[in-house]
């Protein structure tokens, strides 16, 4: 499985909604683009796919923005990447939608892909949003404290 920018971008920006979920303070596409330097269209479009699957929610405004639809901690990176990605099948006969391969049930080595999918999808679905904004937040301690 490799990640487009969708995911890695998207993941991104939840992150950033997340820090500042408590808060309650909202983010335009402006500056979560401003953030993570990509052009703010692009991540415009990752928005949409991101409210369309109910993860985030805006508000227009001079106090507008986006935020999360639900307390960090009841995300899990696999909706995210579900919503942006659409699979995290490492290969086609794994995933969910069917498999044109005529050799599924006879593969020999689809077992194996089969183990590391539900090993990924574990991780994936165990990992909140509230996780990865938390490690972000020790991280970026410790770089300041490093300076």
């Amino acid at each position: 499985m490799k990640l487009s920018t969708k995911g890695r971008y998207g993941i991104k920006a939840m992150i950033d909604l997340a820090v500042r979920y408590d808060s309650g303070e909202k983010l335009s596409t402006s500056q979560l683009a401003e953030m993570q330097c990509v052009s703010a269209a692009y991540l415009e479009q990752l928005i949409g796919s991101l409210r369309k699957a109910g993860l985030v929610v805006g508000s227009r405004g001079a106090q507008g923005g986006y935020s999360l639809s639900r307390s960090p901690e009841l995300i899990s990176v696999g909706d995210v990447l579900k919503a942006l990605e659409g699979t995290t099948a490492l290969v086609d006969c794994v995933g969910t939608e069917g498999t044109e391969c005529t050799k599924v049930c006879s593969c020999s080595t689809r077992p194996l892909w089969l183990k590391l999918q539900r090993r990924i999808d574990d991780v994936l679905d165990s990992t909140t949003i509230r996780d990865m904004a938390d490690d972000y937040k020790i991280q970026t301690e410790r770089i300041t404290e490093l300076q």
